[in-house]
């Protein structure tokens, strides 16, 4: 089998995992259609095994290929790593597919800045943002992800960090609404009105809550939706809060979503947003440009820096 393979092959193998169809790996590899598929039928001749089954209009890969996807992605970035996958200094000439894990209050904010400087300095690079859901850092280690955005996990030896920014919860609301009239919220009615939590979990409860009950306080959570894009729309219901990160509560507000903001009246603990990669990719060129990238699409606000690599 392994004579069979070369690393063209496991390029389009990654890319067929990746894309679930032979006409977007073809795009992401910037081969024709009928050359990826002959590459397919190479790569089952090779393996000894279907490796991509139709179900439906697309593809779903077998077990063997599900078992053998973190093997091929490593394979790849340590050949990329070694300089013989030909990528050179210069942008423009990378051919890279990169998975990045975020939460998704952060989309909004950091994908529409990171894909315009994509389309502008590297159009071989494909960006695949992976929603959160099962936050262990095995992703990053076995390459499953390349990136992780958000909360950074606590110390671990083998993992790097680089702080984004700072950001603190606020209460949103629909424009329209008397909570709108109110202005800046107290404590009071903080506790009146409805909320709309966000959480993938479906929790109810959270830091606005152990901030409340040091007063002896409590809110009412009156559902709990899988997203902080739906909790968005929610607050545009009629006088409904819903607690949001500051600079994504600015983001749609600038865009032009009938919503207004208040300081919540008590301190909650902030939230430091990092980006976190494993230290076999800290000297990879283009990992280290897409650090770089994401840099520079961060929204201005004071609280920005660099945490030491690996600290919290």
């Amino acid at each position: 089998m392994a004579d069979s393979l070369d690393l063209n092959l496991l390029r389009v193998f990654d890319a067929l995992i990746q894309t679930g169809s032979v006409t977007a790996a073809a795009e992401q590899l910037h081969l024709s259609p009928p050359a990826t598929s002959r590459a397919l039928g190479r790569l089952r001749r090779a393996m000894g095994d279907e490796i991509m089954v139709r179900a439906g209009r697309g593809l779903v890969p077998t077990p063997f290929a599900q078992r053998a996807a973190h093997t091929v992605r490593r394979l790849l970035e340590e050949v990329s790593q070694l300089g013989v996958d030909g990528q050179g200094t210069d942008p423009t000439k990378w051919r890279r597919n990169f998975a990045i894990r975020i939460n998704d209050a952060l989309v909004p904010l950091l994908a529409p800045a990171i894909l315009a400087r994509v389309r502008e300095q590297a159009l071989g690079i494909t960006v695949r943002f992976v929603a959160e859901g099962n936050e262990s850092p095995d992703a990053l280690r076995d390459g499953t992800i390349d990136l992780d955005i958000g909360v950074p996990d606590p110390v671990l030896p083998d993992l790097q960090t680089q702080r984004l920014f700072r950001d603190h919860y606020v209460a949103v609301f629909a424009a329209h609404s008397s909570l709108a009239r109110i202005g800046s919220l107290t404590v009071d009615d903080i506790c009146a009105f409805p909320h709309v939590s966000a959480s993938r979990r479906g929790r109810t409860r959270g830091p606005i809550d152990a901030a409340l009950q040091e007063q002896g306080r409590s809110r009412k959570v009156i559902a709990s939706v899988p997203s902080m894009t739906a909790a968005a729309i929610l607050a545009l219901e009629d006088d409904l809060i819903v607690p949001m990160p500051s600079l994504l509560a600015r983001h749609l507000i600038a865009r032009g979503l009938p919503l207004c903001q208040s300081a919540l009246p008590f301190d909650v603990p902030p939230l430091d947003i990092a980006v976190q990669w494993h230290q076999r990719l800290d000297t990879d060129r283009p990992t280290q440009w897409l650090r770089a990238l994401i840099q520079t699409a961060v929204p201005e606000t004071p609280a920005r820096g660099r945490l030491a690599a690996g600290g919290p």
